[in-house]
C-alpha cells in the first residue's frame, strides 16, 4: 500500500487499472477512426493489408472485452473500497443538508460519474462511465453478499448474454436484414436489421441488435463486477496472495480462455464474415471473458509483484489518472481520427501507430502531474463534486 493524500492505495489495483486503460484505447481507438461495423466485423472496414489483419485479430483475440472486463472487476472493488475508506474517514458533510453516510456518499459520487459519463457521450458513443454509474447501487446492495454467491451470480449474468445471442441470431435473414415473418419483427417494426453493427455502408442499427448489445453490455459489466467484489473481500485483487496461487490462476485462466477466444475469430474468417453467425460467433468470446479477465489478473499481479521499477511506478501513476486518462484517450483520438484526418483514413495499422503515440504521452504526463498534484485533473474535479469542496492542493509526497 501507498500513501496518497491521508488515503490508503492498494497498488496492485493501481497497476492493474493502469494496464485496463491503456488496453482499452486498443477497442475505442477503432471506433474512433473507422466506422462502427468495423469493431465486430474485421472485414468491415480497416483490414487493407496483412498487417492490418495481424492487427485486428490480435485485438480481438487478447483484448477485445478483456480491457473492459478489467475494469469493470476494478470499479467493483472501488465501490467496497470507497465505502470502508468513508467509514475510517468519518462522517462527511450533508448531501443537500439530508445525509452524510457511506452509502449516500457513494450514490452521490457515482451520480456525478453519471453526469460526466452522459457528457462523455455527447462526444462520443462508446461512453462506459453513464453504465457504471447505474450499475453502482446495484452493487452497493449486494457489496456484503457472501463472495461465493457473488462468483456464481457474476458467472451467470455472463453466460447468459451466450445464451441471448444463441436466441436471437435465427430471427435475422441471410443478408442481415430481421426476419419479417417472425412475431418479434412485427410487434417491435425493426425494418434495419443488422445495420451498422455489421455493415460500413449502413448509418443506423437496428432495434433488435441495439437491444441485444445493451443488455450484452450491462450483462458483462454488472456481472465482472459482482466477481471484483468477490475477488476483493477474498484479497484477490489487492496482490496479497502468493505468487504461485496468482501463477495457477494465470495459467488454468489463459489456457482455458484462450481457445475460446480463438474460436470466435476463426468461426468468423471461415464464414467470411456472413451476417448468418453475426450474433452466435460472440458466444465463445463471451464464454472467454472470465477465465481471460483472470489469466490476466493472475499475469499482472505476478509482474506487479516483482522488483519495483520506473516502469511499475509510470503504470501506477496512469492507474491512478485513469478517469482522466480514459477521457483524454477520446478528446485526442476525436480531435485527430474524426477532426483533423477524415474517419476511415487510416487503416487498423495505422490506428496501432496512434494508439502506440497516446500510450507514450500518458505514460510521459502521468507520474510528473501526480509528483505535483495529489489527483489527477477529472480526478480532481470528481472529487471534489462529491465532497463538495474546491481547493486544488499540491502532492504532499514527490513519490505520489
Amino acid at each position: 500500500m501507498t500513501k496518497s493524500s491521508g488515503i490508503d492505495r492498494i497498488g496492485n489495483l493501481d497497476f492493474i487499472r493502469g494496464i485496463a486503460t491503456l488496453g482499452i484505447l486498443v477497442m475505442n481507438a477503432v471506433s474512433f477512426g473507422l466506422p462502427s461495423a468495423a469493431y465486430w466485423n474485421l472485414a468491415a472496414s480497416g483490414s487493407e493489408t496483412g498487417l492490418d489483419w495481424v492487427v485486428g485479430i490480435f485485438s480481438k483475440i487478447f483484448v477485445d472485452q478483456k480491457m473492459m472486463a478489467l475494469f469493470s472487476l476494478l470499479f467493483g472493488a472501488s465501490i467496497v473500497l470507497f465505502i470502508d475508506a468513508a467509514k475510517k474517514r468519518g462522517p462527511a458533510r450533508p448531501i443537500l443538508g439530508l445525509y452524510s453516510s457511506p452509502i449516500w456518499l457513494s450514490l452521490w459520487r457515482n451520480l456525478w460519474l453519471f453526469v460526466i459519463g452522459s457528457l462523455h457521450m455527447l462526444l462520443w458513443e462508446g461512453d462506459i462511465l453513464w453504465l457504471y454509474a447505474i450499475c453502482a447501487p446495484i452493487i452497493l446492495f449486494v457489496r456484503n453478499w457472501h463472495p461465493k454467491l457473488l462468483l456464481g451470480l457474476g458467472t451467470f449474468l455472463i453466460t447468459t448474454q451466450a445464451l441471448l445471442a444463441l436466441l436471437l441470431q435465427p430471427l435475422f435473414l441471410s443478408d442481415g436484414s430481421l426476419d419479417i415473418t417472425t412475431n418479434w419483427a412485427r410487434a417491435i417494426g425493426d425494418d434495419i436489421g443488422l445495420g451498422k453493427y455489421w455493415f460500413v455502408e449502413s448509418t443506423k442499427l437496428g432495434d433488435t441488435v441495439g437491444l441485444w448489445l445493451l443488455v450484452n453490455f450491462f450483462g458483462r459489466a454488472l456481472g465482472m463486477m459482482f466477481i471484483g467484489v468477490a475477488l476483493y473481500r477474498m484479497t484477490i485483487l489487492q496482490g496479497t496472495r502468493s505468487v504461485g496461487f496468482y501463477r495457477r490462476m494465470a495459467v488454468i485462466g489463459i489456457v482455458a480462455g484462450l481457445p475460446l477466444a480463438i474460436t470466435s475469430v476463426v468461426w468468423q474468417l471461415a464464414s467470411d464474415f456472413s451476417p448468418d453467425i453475426a450474433l452466435i460467433s460472440t458466444i465463445p468470446t463471451n464464454l472467454a471473458t472470465i477465465p481471460l479477465t483472470l489469466g490476466y489478473l493472475g499475469v499482472l499481479t505476478i509482474w506487479h509483484l516483482r522488483v519495483d521499477s520506473w516502469v511499475h511506478a509510470r503504470i501506477r501513476a496512469i492507474g491512478r489518472m485513469a478517469l482522466t486518462n480514459y477521457l483524454t484517450q477520446t478528446i485526442i483520438g476525436i480531435t485527430v481520427l474524426r477532426i483533423i484526418l477524415d474517419q476511415g483514413s487510416l487503416s487498423r495499422s495505422g490506428i496501432a501507430l496512434f494508439i502506440v503515440v497516446v500510450w507514450t504521452l500518458q505514460i510521459t504526463w502521468s507520474e510528473p502531474w501526480l509528483k505535483r498534484y495529489p489527483y489527477g485533473p477529472c480526478e480532481w474535479i470528481w472529487r471534489k463534486l462529491t465532497y463538495r469542496e474546491f481547493r486544488m492542493a499540491r502532492s504532499k509526497h514527490s513519490h505520489n
